[in-house]
């Protein structure tokens, strides 16, 4: 378990799912528009990043890019540049760098970073954003659903927070290549050893759970939960972790 305690800024304001977005008002996810709804409106932001074919890290979801964008194939197989000039769901936005997201954001609101993996042990986008973030001055954390990033980042920026996104089911095809032993271990926090994490951020409906439980009650360990997108959901993330990751509405 972590030896320090994350910061009070951490959960302070509500966090924005991949920023303040309406994709119907053309604000897609993960953009520099939604980034700026939330800070207009005092949220936190959290964003995902994926690594381009050339090492860039792009503020992306999917691995995919035919659900947000016009064209198909993966992030992986396109040039940073290349995804820099397509248009995320028919807007006026383009997918951002990372560096770019926070000259955009300029520290004036917390940023929580998902790092992706596919859990094959490839460090390269976790090396990366340690790179960008080296000479960022703004509160920023990290996070990811891989033990293994998490841990790894404990040692390329031991000075930034980091967490670990978990839940207590994993029958998402995303899971399909981890052992029934892994995903046990994923579900119980049993890598809590190798991957070090100064907070929790906890799937809404998995919630109460002993992990999560446990944590806040002997390591002092933050838990945000994600994604709340209902009154029941507001009402279990108020009673069972310290700040929510919401999506669809305003806290």
């Amino acid at each position: 378990m972590s030896e320090r305690l994350a910061p009070d800024w951490l959960t302070a304001r509500p966090i924005a799912h991949r920023g303040l977005h309406d994709r119907a008002a053309g604000v897609p996810e993960n953009t520099i528009a939604a980034a700026e709804a939330a800070i207009a409106r005092g949220y936190a932001i959290e964003c995902d990043v994926q690594l381009s074919a050339d090492g860039e890290a792009m503020v992306f979801h999917d691995f995919g890019l035919g659900r947000l964008t016009a064209e198909s194939g993966e992030v992986a197989g396109r040039a940073a540049a290349d995804l820099g000039r397509l248009a995320v769901a028919g807007s006026g936005e383009r997918i951002p760098t990372l560096p770019d997201f926070l000259a955009a954001i300029a520290g004036r609101t917390p940023l929580v970073i998902e790092v992706k993996s596919r859990h094959d042990g490839d460090l390269a986008l976790a090396r990366r954003v340690a790179a960008i973030l080296a000479g960022h001055p703004g509160p920023v954390a990290l996070k990811s659903f891989d033990p293994a990033v998490v841990g790894a980042l404990a040692e390329l920026c031991p000075g930034i927070p980091r967490g670990i996104v978990a839940e207590s089911r994993h029958d998402d095809p995303s899971y399909a290549g981890l052992t029934a032993e892994a995903r046990h271990g994923l579900a119980h926090l049993l890598h809590v050893e190798q991957s070090r994490p100064d907070f929790l951020s906890w799937r809404v409906d998995d919630l109460p759970n002993a992990a999560t439980h446990l944590c806040r009650l002997l390591g002092r360990m933050p838990v945000m939960t994600w994604t709340v997108r209902n009154e029941d959901q507001v009402r279990r993330a108020g009673r069972y972790a310290d700040q929510m990751v919401f999506e669809g509405f305003q806290p």
